[in-house]
C-alpha cells in the first residue's frame, strides 16, 4: 500500500522526504541523501516503459497510471511514494489512484507566489512564464499536474477518508520538531501502530535536515535532484527557502494575478 507525498512543485516535498528517510531508515536518525532512493516517484518513466506505454502519449498515460502502481505495489506491505500529480480521474474511468492502491496522503502545500519564484529559478524560466504555468496548469513532462489550485484541492479526496494529513512548508521549515511529530502520529495511525517517537532519533532529524546543513550537502554534490540551465550548469536547489520573500521580489502586478486566482484557497491557508 502506498502513503502518498504528495505536493505541488517547490513546495517542500524534498524536505519532507529528506526527514522521512532520516527517521524511518537511520537507526540514528541522520540524514545522508542517498536515503532519499527508498522512496520511489510516481509518475515513472521506468514503470510506464515495462507497461510498453508510449511516453509521448498522455492519454495513454492516464490510462496507465494504476497498471503502473500495480507493478510494483504490494497491499502487505507500505511504501512511500512521491508525487507532483494531482489526483485525476479522467472522464470518471481513468483515475491516477485508487483506495485500493493507497492508504493515504501528506500534502504539503506553500504560498503559490513563493512557488512561483522558486520554480522559475528551478526551471531556468522568466516569472511571468511560471506564473502563466503555475496559475492556468499543463502536462510536465509525463506528469497531469494541474494548476497550483486543482492539485491541492484534488488530494482532499482522500479527507473523505479520514486519510490526509496537510502541511503547509512554511510551517515545516519554521515549527520544524511539532510540524514532523504531527507528520510522525499521522502515519502510525495509518499503519494502526501505537505512537512510539524516539526522541533522540527526531532531534537528529531536525538537526540534520536543516537547510543550512541541506545545502552544504548539496555544495558537495552530494545531492543529485538539481535540474541544469541550458550551459549544463547546476541550478542551486536548496536556494533560499523560508527566506524568499514574494514581497520583496514579485511584480505587484503579477502577484495579484495569482491572489485574484486562488483567492479562495490562499485565504483557506491563512496567505491572505
Amino acid at each position: 500500500m502506498i502513503i502518498w507525498l504528495a505536493s505541488y512543485p517547490k513546495s517542500g516535498n524534498t524536505l519532507l522526504r529528506s526527514m522521512l528517510t532520516a527517521y524511518l531508515f537511520d537507526k540514528e536518525g541522520i540524514f545522508k541523501t542517498d536515503l532519499l532512493k527508498k522512496i520511489k516517484n510516481l509518475p515513472s518513466r521506468y514503470d510506464f516503459k515495462k507497461l510498453g506505454v508510449n511516453l509521448k502519449d498522455h492519454n495513454e498515460i492516464i490510462k496507465n497510471s494504476i497498471k503502473a502502481q500495480e507493478t510494483f505495489n504490494s497491499k502487505d506491505s507500505i511504501g512511500f511514494v512521491k508525487t507532483h500529480n494531482m489526483l485525476f480521474n479522467f472522464n470518471g474511468k481513468y483515475p491516477f489512484t485508487n483506495f485500493e492502491n493507497s492508504l493515504g496522503v501528506i500534502y504539503i502545500v506553500r504560498d503559490p507566489r513563493n512557488v512561483v519564484l522558486s520554480y522559475a529559478r528551478h526551471l531556468n524560466k522568466s516569472i511571468e512564464e511560471t506564473v502563466k504555468f503555475v496559475t492556468q496548469g499543463k502536462a510536465h513532462g509525463i506528469s497531469i499536474m494541474g494548476n497550483w489550485k486543482e492539485n491541492y484541492l484534488s488530494w482532499k479526496a482522500f479527507k473523505q477518508q479520514n486519510k490526509y494529513l496537510l502541511i503547509r512548508y512554511e510551517d515545516l521549515v519554521s515549527d520544524r520538531k511539532k510540524t514532523f511529530f504531527k507528520i510522525l502520529k499521522f502515519i502510525f495511525k495509518l499503519r494502526n501502530f501505537n505512537l512510539s517517537i524516539d526522541e533522540n532519533k527526531l532531534n537528529n532529524v531536525v538537526k540534520t535536515t536543516s537547510f543550512e546543513n541541506l545545502q552544504n550537502l548539496e555544495k558537495k554534490n552530494l545531492f543529485s535532484e538539481n535540474m541544469e540551465d541550458k550551459r549544463g550548469n547546476k541550478i542551486i536547489f536548496f536556494d533560499q527557502g523560508l527566506k524568499r520573500d514574494w514581497s520583496k521580489s514579485l511584480d505587484k502586478t503579477l502577484s495579484k494575478e495569482i491572489e485574484k486566482i486562488f483567492n479562495k484557497e490562499m485565504a483557506e491557508l491563512g496567505y491572505l
